[in-house]
């Protein structure tokens, strides 16, 4: 499982003209599934993102989680962060979960989030979305529940 976690003031997602989810302070998750994910890289990747701090403390560092901030999560599922461009100039996507599955374990992943005491929410699965948001600090991590970055 592979995620963009990006700290955002703001940030939103819109479906044929439709809000479908939106926050304030917090952080917007684009997140992927491939084949051989399960429900503990779901528990995972919710636990580190639930925990992950990089929110500003009194003294300007980042040891603040979104928990400690009561903010909330905008989470996405994103298939095409595990396109693969080493060969040629098309992306191959055949390491990205069937929609069945990646479904499966998005919502999983949601959940567990929400289990942590994070509030949710998200765009519409396997539609095209309209994201927007305020990347603030500017703060991106990549995260991947195998460990390789």
């Amino acid at each position: 499982m592979r995620a963009v976690v990006q700290k955002v003031s703001q940030s939103s997602v819109t479906v044929a003209g439709e809000c479908t989810g939106k926050i304030e302070q917090g952080l917007m998750v684009l997140l992927g599934v491939t084949h051989d994910d399960t429900r503990q890289d779901a528990r995972y990747m919710a636990e580190k993102i639930a925990n992950l701090r990089i929110f500003e403390d009194d003294d300007e560092k980042l040891n603040l989680s979104v928990k400690d901030i009561g903010g909330a999560v905008l989470s996405v599922s994103q298939f095409t962060l595990y396109g693969d461009c080493r060969k040629g100039r098309r992306p191959s996507f055949t390491e990205a979960a069937r929609p069945e599955q990646a479904n499966e374990l998005y919502e999983q992943f949601n959940a567990f989030l929400q289990e942590e005491g994070v509030p949710v929410a998200t765009g519409r699965f396997q539609t095209h979305m309209e994201v927007a948001l305020v990347n603030d600090g500017p703060v991106t991590i990549l995260l991947d529940s195998r460990r390789n970055f």
